[in-house]
């Protein structure tokens, strides 16, 4: 079963543009020969990291968006722990999310015409009572 999953990976400041491009693309060899597909591959640039990991203070991060089953999650992070420039890595499964926030967003649609029906109805009514106020006045 196809589940989408964001991989995110911090590698030590100092890489070189080269040595990182080399990384992602050994990374992306990956994917398909496990029987994933890319979405996105997404690099963040360098940033100051929250706390120190292995006596670094900044990271460069990169982002994975990636569709698959568990093996080719499985396969990547046995990679990334093994290679050595790589400092932190973290993987998501949001499939589920995206699901949640669509039916979110259909719920949200339909109060939105059902509200914009109901003011058509009760401007009606609101326009007859003042239409009076002034008469008694």
């Amino acid at each position: 079963m196809n589940r989408t999953y964001e991989l995110m990976f911090i590698v030590r400041p100092d890489m070189t543009d080269e040595d990182l491009d080399k990384l992602i693309s050994n990374l992306q060899n990956v994917i398909p020969t496990s029987g994933g597909t890319i979405k996105k591959v997404e690099k963040m640039g360098k940033r100051r990291l929250a706390y120190t990991v292995r006596r670094f203070n900044e990271g460069i991060y990169v982002l994975f968006v990636v569709e698959g089953g568990g093996a080719v999650i499985h396969e990547l992070e046995r990679r990334l722990r093994v290679t050595e420039p790589v400092i932190k890595f973290l993987t998501v499964r949001v499939d589920e999310e995206q699901k949640r926030l669509e039916k979110i967003k259909k719920i949200r649609d339909a109060r939105k015409k059902v509200s914009a029906q109901a003011p058509a109805a009760t401007e009606a009514p609101a326009a007859a009572p003042a239409a009076e106020t002034p008469a008694t006045a």
